[in-house]
């Protein structure tokens, strides 16, 4: 078995992409996705079911996504009975509902990044102890002072 271990080759790029992939930044770009794909739906929530209704008091009972233009076949209603009899639409609606979600994604990221950056800017403000002298300075202090002390 060991023989037949021997004899194969890894090929390069193998060892170069298991070092890629354990990368920091990787995982954390991996984290990332995983927060924002959640978010995402916690988004289309907010904006399906509290804030379109709501808008839709607002405008006198619109349901922005029931806005729609029929290219071809049978006009109908709403968009759900328009596309199960196979009608051809363009989804006006739909595209105003993502352009919500996008602002409501937009600003909540933004408002994000101000926090995250307060936060950021606190600590750094934070006063840090002062380095310890190296063994230079160390030397050259005592120099120093057995030098001012004979002078004296």
């Amino acid at each position: 078995m060991s023989d037949l271990r021997s004899k194969l080759h890894t090929p390069g790029w193998v060892a170069e992409f298991q070092k890629f992939i354990m990368r920091g930044n990787v995982i954390d770009m991996a984290v990332g996705i995983i927060i924002g794909a959640a978010f995402t739906s916690i988004v289309t929530s907010l904006v399906k079911d509290i804030l379109t209704p709501g808008i839709g008091l607002l405008t006198g009972g619109i349901d922005f996504s029931n806005i729609f233009v029929t290219l071809k076949g049978p006009v109908l209603p709403t968009l759900a009975e328009a596309q199960k009899a196979g009608a051809v639409t363009i989804n006006i609606g739909v595209f105003l509902n993502v352009v919500i979600q996008f602002l409501i994604v937009a600003f909540a990221v933004f408002w994000l990044i101000k926090l995250v950056s307060r936060f950021q800017r606190k600590q750094e403000a934070a006063p840090a102890a002062p380095p310890a002298p190296t063994k230079s300075e160390v030397l050259l202090t005592e120099i120093r002072d057995l030098i001012a002390r004979d002078a004296g």
